[in-house]
């Protein structure tokens, strides 16, 4: 049975009767950032969480870091805290270890999903924030049931409640594209990976 994941946050949102908790927004770039920001800020308290070392190489990575506090000024959502990991793709490196063939969106994207997650749940979990939850499923190229499953057991595991989503939905996918263009914000051409890059 298909699930139905943007209903599953609705009814998170409607069961939150006027509150604005904390959620940890675990952040792929600030185009995927873009429309997801738009659905989630007047829900919550947010900050976003930078946490990918599978982008390369270095420039990349400060390169898109760069593009976040246009975004929040753009948006105005400055209040939106960001934080912002110092670059080490190693971790990322040993996850994909014995996968660097493997295909775009096989076995080594779920490494890489479940590295990064399992990352922002131990930030949320050592944040005390009420929940977490990515901006992965905005894109059309991300299989969203598969990281809703990473995120609901890594939820298990650190304690923080996941936010159940799939962006790309209601159009915001192509929202993303349309804020870009109105903020002057990059958009990347491939995920960030050494792998996929070669891919592109």
């Amino acid at each position: 049975m298909n699930r139905d994941l943007n209903r599953e946050m609705e009814d998170v949102l409607a069961g939150l009767e006027g509150r604005r908790p904390r959620l940890l927004l675990h952040a792929c770039c600030a185009p995927c950032a873009s429309s997801v920001l738009e659905r989630l800020y007047p829900h919550f308290q947010l900050t976003l969480y930078y946490y990918n070392p599978n982008i390369h190489p270095e420039e990349e990575y400060r390169k898109r870091a760069e593009e976040f506090p246009k975004l929040l000024r753009a948006a105005g959502m400055e209040d939106v805290e960001l934080v912002v990991p110092e670059y080490d793709p190693e971790p990322f490196f040993e996850a994909a270890k014995g996968l660097e063939s493997a295909p775009e969106g096989g076995e080594r994207c779920e490494k890489c999903f479940d590295l990064r997650l399992a990352k922002a749940a131990e930030y949320a979990r050592i944040g005390g924030f009420d929940f977490f939850c990515t901006t992965l499923t905005v894109s059309p190229h991300k299989n969203a049931p598969l990281i809703n499953s990473i995120g609901e057991r890594l939820s298990e595991r650190f304690g923080i409640p996941w936010l159940p989503a799939d962006f790309k939905k209601k159009d915001g996918y192509l929202r993303s594209i349309r804020l870009c263009r109105t903020y002057g914000i990059y958009r990347q051409c491939f995920c960030g990976c050494l792998y996929s890059a070669g891919e592109r």
